[in-house]
């Protein structure tokens, strides 16, 4: 039995290095990530109102002259898919096709912040439940020096990893938002294409 037990703590001793350099990592992606996040924000603040402007007063006898109607910022996702789904409104499944794209285009770009939420938190329960054993040893035969190293290790990794999550959380969740409300404008354009 205590072979087993030997084995089980070398094992997990020995995840500690890569869950910190997945910590590492996955911290940097969040900085990038929230870096991005602000870049959009500032595209969607100001591409925001004129596109809602516009699906307010879109028409059937008005879609022909939206793409010029239409923000001309290239950095805003949404204006290229309406713009390609005006082009392509006489076909039905280049419209279905183009939704889809979109859908396709949403899903990658909430996996980043999907995958900092879900790992960030495991990755630092992880970082810090694998120091704790050697910190109880150390604590056991009195070496105190040891046992803070590996406390201040557990803690760091919780940290790292709850600030990736949140980083995450707050992406994800502002991002579903700005990408629903584009669905619906690219829904509502397809659904009055296809009156035609």
């Amino acid at each position: 039995m205590n072979y087993i037990s030997d084995v089980l703590f070398w094992i997990s001793t020995g995840m500690l290095v890569p869950v910190i350099i997945l910590l590492i990592f996955f911290f940097l992606r969040a900085l990038l990530l929230l870096g991005g996040f602000f870049g959009q924000y500032l595209v969607k603040r100001k591409s925001g109102a004129e596109i809602r402007e516009q699906m307010n007063t879109l028409k059937l006898e008005n879609i022909d002259t939206l793409g010029e109607r239409l923000p001309k910022n290239k950095q805003a996702v949404i204006v290229s898919y309406m713009k390609k789904l005006v082009d392509n409104r006489q076909s039905k499944a280049q419209v279905n096709r183009i939704l889809d794209q979109y859908a396709q285009f949403v899903e990658k770009d909430l996996s980043l912040p999907s995958t900092l939420l879900k790992m960030g938190p495991m990755l630092g329960l992880m970082g810090t439940l694998i120091p704790m054993g050697p910190a109880l040893v150390g604590l056991s035969t009195g070496d105190i020096a040891s046992m803070a190293y590996n406390m201040q290790v557990a803690f760091a990794t919780t940290v790292v990893g709850l600030f990736s999550a949140a980083i995450g959380f707050v992406t994800k969740q502002t991002k579903n938002r700005w990408y629903t409300e584009d669905m619906s404008n690219l829904e509502f354009m397809a659904d009055l294409v296809n009156e035609e």
